[in-house]
């Protein structure tokens, strides 16, 4: 028996296929589209996974080197390369004893230094004053049953000072009387883990060598030697700064600051500061593979 279909039914059909092709083809975009979000976070997981290793070769690599002499000889300041994981890799390590630190450093000095990195010289004269007094005030702690006239510097800013070492370089950033534009030309020259208020000025920048250079020359009598120049002091530190910029063969490139403790046989080092993507710095290298 011939079953005939009226043209409303066959069109019903038709339209009834269409919705399954089309679905069909929403799932295949859809699974096309996973696979290759997957593929994408699989290569973002291995390169994660190569730089963290590449730069744990890079401290142990430095670490070593470091402990490997005495504590006397052990250089300032160094750089090495190498090639790993389809990678070149280049390594430079800086004694904290460069920068100036944060918790000992005196207020002139930070006003010189702040002075030097000012736009104008009157201008810079007046604003290194406020600015000086309110980074040794962010790190001074209050006096006790005193009125606290720094916290109160802060009533309008909804947060209080720190008044106790500081921790990190960024609390710049909150100081009061720090213009922003200011505390971030201040940072590459000063740290939080020199431990001392010397520096080591042969290898200091020169705004530090030239800020130290000032105040010396200030508290000289004129019967006294000549004011302080690079390499008449020779501080030093346990800490390092190690940058690390690494290339990958297929053109992605990675920059790091780490900053460690230099420690024993028992325990190398300890990380005491990590920034990623940190500032990139000019390097030449060797060995690359095309």
């Amino acid at each position: 028996m011939k079953l005939c279909r009226s043209p409303g039914q066959r069109g019903f059909v038709i339209v009834a296929v269409l919705w399954i092709v089309l679905a069909l083809a929403s799932l295949a975009l859809i699974f096309a589209a996973y696979i290759s979000a997957s593929a994408r976070a699989a290569a973002l997981s291995d390169s994660s996974v190569k730089t963290e290793a590449l730069l744990s070769a890079s401290l142990e690599l430095t670490a070593y080197h470091l402990a490997s002499v005495t504590e006397q000889t052990r250089p300032s300041r160094g750089s090495f390369q190498f090639s790993l994981d389809e990678a070149d890799v280049n390594v430079a390590f800086t004694s904290e004893a460069a920068r100036i630190d944060l918790n000992f450093v005196s207020q002139d000095v930070l006003r010189a230094l702040l002075v030097r990195l000012g736009t104008g010289q009157d201008e810079a004269m007046a604003r290194a004053r406020e600015a000086a007094d309110r980074i040794i005030g962010w790190r001074t702690p209050p006096v006790q049953d005193g009125v606290n006239e720094e916290a109160a510097l802060y009533q309008g800013a909804g947060y209080v000072p720190r008044q106790a070492p500081f921790a990190d370089v960024n609390e710049l950033g909150l100081v009061i009387g720090l213009p922003a534009a200011l505390a971030e030309r201040l940072k590459p020259f000063v740290t939080i883990f020199n431990g001392t208020a010397d520096v080591d000025l042969t290898i200091a920048a020169p705004e530090v060598v030239a800020a130290l250079s000032a105040v010396k020359a200030k508290d000289q009598q004129p019967h006294d030697a000549p004011a302080v120049v690079p390499g008449d002091l020779r501080a030093r530190s346990q800490c390092y700064r190690v940058k690390t910029a690494i290339r990958f063969w297929n053109g992605q490139e990675t920059v790091s600051e780490i900053v460690i403790a230099v420690g024993n046989k028992v325990e190398p080092y300890q990380v005491l500061s990590w920034q990623d993507d940190a500032q990139p710095q000019r390097v030449v290298y060797s060995g690359r593979r095309q």
